[in-house]
């Protein structure tokens, strides 16, 4: 199965990203003393197999997440990690079909007002190009966490103007009105930002912006977020200034609303140097209005953590950290806690290059790095290429896309790391 991003390609990023697990060892940074443990290991293709997206953490510590691949029908899956005391058990609460109700999800669910789950596939629906969906819980009571939950379809994409196969799950806002972007479609099939909006039981779908692959970028595949006042901002992983054989290196943008419509602000175009590439990651934004970000790579090195500080109207771009380890490095968002620290995951970095999870902590003088993890690829996992969530005790739990369970070819993980 195989989503075509066209020239996205050649970013190390996309689905090629996400089925290339043969990387070399290479050194890296020394793991620091954490608590890391594997809190369930995939079984393979009747269950669920190969998450690329981390998960989402809900009020009682219950863990949901996605899986490319596995599930009843080989579709992939939606699946809860629910608590129970210290431990944690596991459920497939939807295997999709890879038809009509989509396939191949590719981020986590979201949880939206209603308290129920949201998300997207990269394909399936009626038109093959992806879906945005949603998971209730059953109406009856059900003691297991196997009980599967009922799955709407919110919308099919075509990847016409209205765009097509989404990498990233979907955000609220205050009214309840979904947003989301797609790789492709759009008039040069480069991608669009999109909302739905709910109206009497159904949901109204339009396109904020569609992107040129001009100097607004191409390939948004990033998670977007907003600010107070109600402008969203993302990444593209190609597109902006000229530069990576001619197709651009990426973007950071900002949509603000506009009259009866949304306007693109470029804030920044990566040039693939010291800067970094290609982000897939989209950014977080602190109290004052400053951007963290993360690119998986630039010059063969392990990719960048970036921060863009807004003045004037205008933005100043900083490198927080190289993460010059060898290899590919985030491929999805940072967190951060209430202190300031920066969480991340690489796919190809560590002591191993099978990627590892890692802090930065700012001090006067930048940022420290510590190593939180270095992944082996074997029953801890490997190549995380999903990103970090963090719950109200400040523990960290995220996937890794290889490694796990060897009588299942290495299907992946989930992981819990307590500070």
């Amino acid at each position: 199965m195989r989503i075509d991003i066209g020239r996205c390609s050649i970013t190390a990023v996309g689905l090629a990203v996400a089925i290339t697990f043969a990387l070399a060892a290479m050194a890296g940074p020394s793991a620091q003393a954490q608590t890391f443990n594997v809190i369930y290991s995939f079984a393979g293709h009747s269950s669920a197999m190969h998450p690329i997206g981390g998960v989402t953490v809900d009020q009682r510590g219950n863990l949901y997440g996605t899986t490319a691949w596995g599930g009843a029908f080989d579709g992939g899956t939606a699946y809860e990690l629910r608590r129970t005391g210290s431990s944690f058990v596991f459920g497939v609460i939807h295997s999709f079909e890879g038809g009509t109700d989509g396939g191949f999800p590719w981020d986590a669910p979201t949880f939206g007002p209603n308290g129920t789950l949201y998300g997207t596939t990269g394909v399936g629906g009626t038109h093959g190009d992806g879906t945005v969906f949603n998971l209730q819980p059953p109406a009856n009571i059900c003691r297991s966490v196997s009980c599967p939950w009922n799955e709407t379809t919110l919308y099919n994409f075509t990847r016409g103007s209205d765009g097509g196969n989404p990498q990233a799950g979907v955000i609220f806002d205050a009214s309840g009105n979904i947003y989301g972007t797609n790789v492709n479609g759009g008039g040069g099939d480069v991608g669009v930002v999109y909302e739905m909006t709910p109206s009497h039981g159904s949901w109204t779908y339009q396109v904020l912006y569609t992107f040129t692959d001009g100097q607004d970028g191409a390939y948004p595949s990033s998670l977007l977020i907003f600010d107070p006042a109600g402008n969203l901002y993302g990444t593209t992983t190609s597109g902006g200034l000229p530069g990576c054989q001619g197709f651009g290196c990426g973007t950071v943008y900002k949509l603000t609303p506009s009259g009866s419509g949304w306007a693109e602000h470029t804030l920044y175009s990566f040039l693939d140097g010291t800067d970094g590439g290609a982000p897939s990651a989209g950014v977080l934004m602190d109290s004052s209005g400053n951007l963290y970000g993360a690119t998986p790579g630039s010059n063969g090195n392990g990719g960048t953590v970036f921060e863009l500080n807004p003045s004037g109207g205008n933005w100043t771009f900083n490198l927080a950290y190289d993460l010059s380890g060898g290899g590919p490095g985030p491929s999805q968002n940072l967190v951060r806690d209430a202190a300031g620290n920066l969480y991340g995951v690489s796919w190809g970095d560590g002591l191993y290059g099978q990627g590892n999870a890692f802090k930065l902590t700012p001090t006067e003088s930048g940022w420290t790095y510590t190593s939180l993890h270095d992944f082996t690829g074997g029953s801890d996992g490997g190549n995380a290429l999903g990103g970090l969530a963090m719950d109200s005790n400040g523990n960290l739990y995220g996937t890794t896309y290889m490694g796990g369970l060897a009588s299942c070819g290495y299907c992946g993980v989930v992981f819990e790391i307590t500070p």
